[in-house]
Formats: C-alpha cells, structure tokens, sequence
C-alpha cells in the first residue's frame, strides 16, 4: 500500500520520493486526497507567512497559486488549457481529443489559465484578510477526490491509450470508497461539520462533470482529470472566500 502513496506522490507533485511505484498504478488512487492534503497544506504555510507574518495578502495569494503551480509542475494547468481547447475548437468527440494531444495551446486555453490563476489569486487574498487558514487545505483534497470520481466511474476515452489509461481501466470501487473517506475525513478535521457540507457540494459538481464528458469526450483522459482538478479547486476556493463573511468567521 505505500507504494500506493509513492506512485500518487510522483504522480501528482515534483516532489522526490524514494521506494518503489505501485505494482498497480491505479492503487495510487487510494492516497490523490491525501496528497492534495499535503499540496494544500504547503500553499496555506506559503499564504499563511505573505498574509499573516508580512502582512502582505495580495502577494500571498499570488505565491499561493504559484507554489500550486510549482508543486504540480503545470500538470492540471495543462490539461485545463487542451479540455478548452478542445471543446471550443471542435464539435465532434474525435476532433477534440485530437486537438488536446496538440502540445500548442490556443487562444481559448490561454483565456482559461488567465481567468483560473486570477480567481484562485483573489480567493487565497481574500482568505489571507481573514485569517481563515484551515479552509486553504480543503479545495486541494476534493479535487483530487473527484479525479479518483472520474477515473472509477468513466471509461477512458483515447482507443489509442495515454498516460492516464492504467489509472482509468484499474479504477474500481474500493479505490473511490477508500479515497472518498479519507477525503470525509481530511475535511472534518480541518473545518468539521462544513467540510461535510462542502463535501456534498463537490460531489454534486462532479457528477455533473461525469456526465459532460461522457456527452462531449466520450470518457476522460489525463487531460480531463488536470481540467477537473482545476475547476474544482477554483470553484471551492472562490466559494469559500465568498461564504466566510456569511458565516462570520472573519479574525
């Protein structure tokens, strides 16, 4: 099992770790919201020491988002920009998934990093101004958690196979299950009852996302699960900046 967690680690960050991968890749799936834990917890260090220490919380939530970036290597910006990319560029499944194995990115994924990176920048901000740090981790972890989501419950969409293709067609049940606790858990232990909340609320959104990729790619591919994992982060970290006032946890 930990090689489980040494294949998810090389498989998501640039972090070395030393051991050998998983024997089945798929099992890394285990470990994507705990490793999202670990990403998350190094961009709250980051926002926590710009927005609290020096007091600076614009200049945190832009190191936040590049460290985000740094971590990954790009990975899930990548397949951001080629799902864009490919969605608006084409009206058929095949084209699509041609476009996205174009190693150019055009107009529409630049548009889509630009707008991302923007909105992650002004929601990590805006959590630096109120001190709420234990919320940062939480977006990282369901993220991954609905790429584990994606991977179980679609098939993988390339006939001529990809990077993703082994995690996909070993995903099973156990895997989302195991993944989806953990996930339950992280969350609880950060931000209690409403990490429940925002559990429901992000497994909402990827059901709906399942269902646009079956219509529109026909499964998902690695450049899906990276176009998830942003969307997702985006969306629960710009969520969560705008709810904090309403629940009147402001410092």
């Amino acid at each position: 099992m930990i090689r489980g967690f040494i294949t998810a680690m090389r498989t998501l960050t640039i972090l070395p770790m030393p051991g050998k991968d998983a024997e089945r890749v798929a099992n890394a799936l285990y470990y994507f919201p705990l490793v999202g834990a670990l990403i998350g917890g190094l961009v709250t260090l980051v926002v926590w020491l710009l927005g609290d220490v020096l007091a600076w919380p614009v200049g945190a939530g832009v190191a936040g988002v590049f460290v985000s970036a740094w971590v990954t290597r790009g990975l899930h910006l990548d397949g951001l920009s080629d799902t864009v990319d490919g969605f608006y560029g084409a009206a058929t499944r095949e084209r699509r998934l041609e476009i996205m194995k174009d190693h150019h990115v055009g107009a529409f994924g630049v548009v889509a990093i630009v707008l991302v990176l923007l909105m992650k920048s002004a929601a990590l901000s805006q959590l630096a101004i109120y001190g709420q740090w234990v919320w940062i981790p939480v977006p990282f972890i369901l993220a991954r958690l609905i790429q584990v989501l994606l991977a179980v419950t679609l098939p993988y969409a390339r006939n001529e196979g990809g990077k993703a293709e082994a995690f996909v067609k070993q995903a099973g049940a156990s895997h989302f299950i195991v993944a989806s606790t953990g996930a339950l858990v992280l969350c609880g232990l950060l931000i209690q009852l409403s990490g429940l909340a925002l559990f429901v609320f992000t497994f909402i959104i990827g059901y709906l996302l399942a269902q646009w990729m079956k219509r529109a790619f026909g499964g998902v591919t690695g450049d899906l699960l990276g176009f998830s994992n942003e969307l997702i982060e985006c969306i629960l970290l710009f969520a969560i900046a705008a709810i904090i006032p309403c629940l009147g946890l402001m410092e």
